[in-house]
């Protein structure tokens, strides 16, 4: 059995982590996995738990292909919970693909960091077995570096994830904006054109009171 941990910290506050943690994939940069489905989805004491599937591609050596198999895509469950007012999130993931003799167990944590409220703490922890087949310390090996290869593309698919997230909120930022200006010089002209009209009406008055006093 080998266990792997890591440590990271982002430059962005918790909630902003937090949201694009769930929109985290597909992204460009880690390829590896390529969907996610919500299976259950409920909201106990203010705690939202998530259930979803995922779809991954794994990428095994040829001589590992031959022995264990290489399904087209791999499966793995995952159980989330987001504690808004703890500012706490975790992820726990479990293979189901190769389950009878192969066991990835994984689980995330983002908190905002102890000495830096601006900033978040991720921390990661895999348990990776494997029983039952040739070579099991081996691949052991194998599925830990590519856990922590697909860890440092991670990272960097959620920090993709945030520059795409604070791009939107520009653009709505510049819409609501842009919204804002046609509103008001849609009013300025109703303003300009029921003053213009009011004028008009008292010139004709005026025009008219001057006839009858003649």
């Amino acid at each position: 059995m080998k266990i792997w941990t890591s440590e990271h910290v982002f430059n962005h506050p918790w909630e902003t982590v937090a949201q694009a943690a769930w929109r985290k994939y597909p992204n460009p940069i880690n390829t590896a996995v390529i969907g996610t489905d919500v299976v259950e989805r409920r909201v106990v004491d203010g705690v939202l738990h998530t259930h979803r599937l995922v779809s991954s591609k794994w990428y095994f050596p040829q001589w590992a292909q031959k022995v264990i198999g290489s399904p087209n895509v791999c499966y793995a469950s995952e159980q989330s919970t987001v504690d808004p007012a703890k500012k706490l999130m975790t992820l726990k993931t479990i293979n189901l693909t190769f389950g009878s003799f192969l066991s990835v167990y994984e689980t995330l944590s983002y908190v905002p960091h102890p000495s830096d409220p601006g900033k978040t703490l991720l921390k990661q922890e895999a348990t990776v077995q494997v029983e039952g087949v040739p070579l099991n310390r081996y691949m052991e090996d194998v599925l830990t570096k590519n856990i922590s290869t697909n860890a440092g593309k991670g990272r960097q698919g959620l920090e993709w994830v945030i520059g795409k997230l604070n791009s939107e909120v520009k653009e709505l930022a510049s819409s609501a904006a842009t919204s804002t200006n046609e509103i008001l010089n849609h009013t300025k002209k109703s303003l300009d054109d029921i003053t213009d009209q009011a004028r008009k009406s008292m010139d004709e008055l005026s025009a008219k009171a001057q006839k009858i006093h003649v």
